[in-house]
């Protein structure tokens, strides 16, 4: 490789060029983005004013729900009055953890606090899971020693219950695709359908007297919230163990990175993700030698596809000359390398 691609460094910043000097022996390529710096897109500020209404809502209705559920003698009620309590520190774990990922990096923290999302995530689903196994308990108790229950306090409360909750479902579902809000997003619609069978058990044990039904409610609502945070515990470990992102492929990667000219062998690719959309790659490529012009075009190229194809747009890109032996270890099988003709 000539010398003057052996000692460039190219970092894209906000559309703009910096050039460095390194003493290396490649190219390295930093990139936030295709042509600039890319962030990912955080809710709007009315979403954060709609958690913190959202939290007076639930309070209120957690009160209302366990001073109905204690007097009609409803363990479906309490349960759900204790479910939506565990709202309360999920509502405000996810409005902290939207100011912080909106904080811009700092020195200390240079990812900046993107995974401040994921982390309020990790423990809503840890809260979920124990407050399920919880409320199943309790059901089961209740429904080895039946007791008697006020079915029009029950129903009444249960559909204020149903509008609260469908009002704050309603008002987090356009931003659902954040895993943080997701989990907020879930865990009220759970409420709202658990109302739903609320309702329908209530009308139940009106007409038919079936008072094993009051119970029954309450181990699927238990079961239901396990599922749901189960699913959030898993994805959100995965983030935090930097694992693939499930929507790409490694290989597919590699592959179209080859498809690029000048490319012959792809290394050492990690990809991983750093916040709700927003994807990292680093790897090493290996090009033959060339004018140090041609090398920024074939980086240009390189971002242009993982950001097009793949929606990764936090890249570190290392050149090595084509026909090394590689010195570090490998993350696949084999070195991926262009098919000879």
């Amino acid at each position: 490789m000539q010398e003057q691609a052996q000692k460039s460094g190219g970092h894209s910043h906000d559309g703009h060029s910096h050039g460095h000097d390194h003493a290396h022996d490649h190219d390295h390529g930093h990139s936030h983005g295709l042509g600039g710096h890319s962030h990912v897109s955080l809710p709007a500020e009315g979403m954060t004013l709609a958690l913190g209404a959202a939290v007076v809502a639930t309070f209120a209705l957690v009160a209302v729900e366990l001073l109905a559920g204690y007097a009609g003698h409803s363990i479906a009620l309490v349960s759900d009055a204790v479910h939506n309590l565990t709202d309360v520190p999920t509502l405000v774990l996810s409005w902290l953890a939207m100011r912080w990922a909106a904080k811009p990096p700092t020195p200390q923290k240079t990812y900046g606090y993107h995974r401040a999302g994921i982390l309020a995530a990790f423990v809503n689903a840890m809260l979920l899971t124990l407050v399920s196994l919880g409320l199943i308990y309790e059901s089961v108790l209740r429904l080895r020693t039946p007791v008697e229950v006020k079915t029009g306090l029950m129903l009444w409360v249960s559909v204020f219950a149903l509008l609260i909750n469908g009002g704050i479902t309603l008002a987090l579902s356009s931003s659902r695709r954040d895993l943080n809000l997701r989990s907020v997003w879930i865990h009220n619609l759970g409420d709202a359908l658990s109302n739903v069978a609320i309702v329908v058990g209530a009308l139940a044990i009106r007409y038919t007297g079936t008072t094993w039904a009051d119970p029954v409610i309450g181990i699927a609502i238990g079961a239901m919230v396990l599922w749901s945070g189960i699913g959030i515990l898993r994805e959100s470990t995965h983030i935090l163990l930097e694992g693939l992102p499930r929507s790409i492929a490694l290989e597919e990667v590699a592959r179209a990175l080859l498809s690029i000219e000048g490319v012959q062998e792809v290394h050492d690719i990690h990809i991983w993700t750093l916040g709700t959309d927003l994807n990292a790659l680093s790897c090493h490529i290996c090009i033959p030698d060339m004018h140090m012009e041609e090398s920024e075009r074939v980086l240009a190229k390189i971002h242009e596809v993982l950001a097009h194809d793949f929606q990764i747009t936090h890249t570190t890109i290392q050149f090595e000359r084509a026909g090394l032996p590689a010195d570090a270890g490998l993350y696949m099988p084999e070195p991926i390398r262009r098919s000879e003709a």
